[in-house]
Parts: C-alpha cells; sequence; structure tokens
C-alpha cells in the first residue's frame, strides 16, 4: 500500500473518532459543505491545514454529494527550507497543491514591525479572496480547530475586553458570495498531534519568519500565555475546555451588562423596569 494511502486509512480507521467524525460532525452541523460548491482549501504548511486537505479529499471521494475543491499555498515569503518541506509533504500526502506568490512578510514586518501577526493576517485574507476569486470558488477552508476557537475567546476576553468566538463559517464584507468555513472546528489540536506522530510526519510550525523573534512579539506572546492557562486550568478541570465552548452556545442575555450587534450597543437598562 501506497504511503499515502496508509495515512488516508489512519484518519477514517485508527482516528475516526477523534478527526473524521468530529470533520464530519461539523460539517454536517453547521452546514458548511453542500451540493456544487468550489471551494479554495488554504494550506500553509502546517499540520493543521494537510489533515484538513485529508479530510476534504475524503469527503469528496465518498460523500453523497458533489463540490469541487482547488487546494492552494500561498506562499508570502518562507525561506527556501520551509518552502521545500512544504512541497514535500503536499507529495507524500499526496495533495495536489497550486501555489502563488506574495510579499507580505516583508510588507507587514515594515509597516508593523512590533505587531507583524495582525497586518499578516489581514493582508493574507485579501490576498486568499482575491485567489479564490480567481479560481471560481464560492468558499474558503481554513484550518482552524477546537484550541484556535478557545485561544481566541479567552484572548479576547482577557486582552480586548469583548466576549466573540472564531465562527465556524462567516460571509466576507468584501467579496460578495464569498464564504469562509472551519470544517476542523470540533477537532483538538492533540489529536492532530498525534496522528501526525503515528504517521511519522514533520510539518512546518508556522512557517513563518516571525516566529524566529517570538520573544519580542506581544501577539504571539499572548497566545503562548493563553495556551499555558488552558492546559493549567485543565489539571483541575479536565473539561473546562470543552466548557468554555458550550458557554459560547449558551449565552444568557438576560445576565449580561450589554452586548453589541451589527455594530450596535445594547444595554440592560434599555429593558430595566423601575
Amino acid at each position: 500500500m501506497e504511503r499515502y494511502r496508509e495515512i488516508e486509512r489512519s484518519v477514517i480507521k485508527k482516528y475516526r473518532k477523534e478527526l473524521w467524525s468530529r470533520f464530519v460532525r461539523a460539517v454536517k452541523e453547521y452546514k458548511l459543505i453542500n451540493e456544487n460548491d468550489k471551494i479554495m482549501v488554504c494550506i500553509s504548511g502546517g499540520k493543521d491545514s494537510f489533515l484538513l486537505a485529508k479530510c476534504i479529499q475524503e469527503l469528496k471521494r465518498h460523500g453523497i454529494f458533489k463540490f469541487d475543491a482547488y487546494y492552494v499555498v500561498m506562499n508570502p515569503g518562507y525561506n527556501q527550507k520551509n518552502l521545500d518541506l512544504i512541497k514535500s509533504n503536499a507529495e507524500t500526502l499526496n495533495v495536489p497543491i497550486e501555489i502563488f506568490e506574495s510579499d507580505i512578510f516583508s510588507v507587514a514586518d515594515k509597516i508593523s514591525y512590533e505587531n507583524p501577526c495582525y497586518m499578516c493576517a489581514r493582508m493574507r485574507r485579501g490576498f486568499l479572496y482575491n485567489k479564490a476569486k480567481e479560481l471560481g470558488c464560492n468558499k474558503i477552508a481554513l484550518g482552524h480547530h477546537f484550541d484556535d476557537v478557545i485561544e481566541t475567546t479567552l484572548l479576547s476576553m482577557l486582552y480586548g475586553a469583548e466576549i466573540k468566538t472564531m465562527l465556524p463559517k462567516l460571509h466576507s464584507d468584501h467579496f460578495e458570495g464569498m464564504e469562509l468555513i472551519r470544517p476542523l472546528y470540533f477537532v483538538h489540536e492533540e489529536d492532530i498531534i498525534s496522528w501526525s506522530k503515528y504517521n511519522e510526519l514533520t510539518f512546518i510550525n508556522c512557517a513563518c519568519r516571525f516566529t524566529e523573534k517570538e520573544n519580542n512579539n506581544s501577539e504571539l506572546g499572548k497566545r503562548k500565555e493563553v495556551k499555558k492557562l488552558i492546559k493549567q486550568l485543565k489539571e483541575v478541570n479536565k473539561n473546562v475546555d470543552i466548557n468554555i465552548f458550550r458557554a459560547l452556545d449558551n449565552i444568557n442575555l438576560n445576565c449580561v451588562l450589554g452586548y453589541k450587534k451589527d455594530k450596535k450597543y445594547k444595554s440592560f437598562l434599555d429593558e430595566y423596569e423601575g
């Protein structure tokens, strides 16, 4: 059996409960993929996006409806070693990637040296939407997983003073008819790591030059702090991350001071009698 087929088999057999079932659950529960969709799957070079690619390939082969998928790597300025590893992993995993160039790393570093991740993320999103439009796609699939959702929620609370999170899907504000989806929404990072180790796969951590100066990057430092905090809390309550996730789907508006909807703020006092 060819190696890529063994890797595919591990997703739907050995890690069926941890990976495949949770991927399918998110697709079904949030209606992420529909008949005749054209999806651009974004490959960053990391374990998450390559797993996403394999899951979407499997769904395309054995799913109940037809859709098209394009596996795209945006090169924002990776060094040659990282770029070669991405190509090598794509070949090993039998993922037919298309690489297109940009100069995001250098531009983001010049514009926002102290906090390049925010600028980089915004610029990447614009490039990806334009590429998806060029390919005739109506959806962009990203490899964000369960842990990303929890960490983003706590980052917003602790450093942004608001409660918000990553949604499993959302419409683009600037590209009409374009939708962003996150099919790994229920998949835990520890299970992705276990899958990659089981198959003896080595992926790029971030493929970003800014990780080399992580100690000087406040945004990366904050995410690292939150990841550590969650780990500490789980030592006391192993379900703390799951409870945070469930809380986002169980907000009691009768017991909050205020909330925003479509940029309009509403206070509990607006409906308070007496």
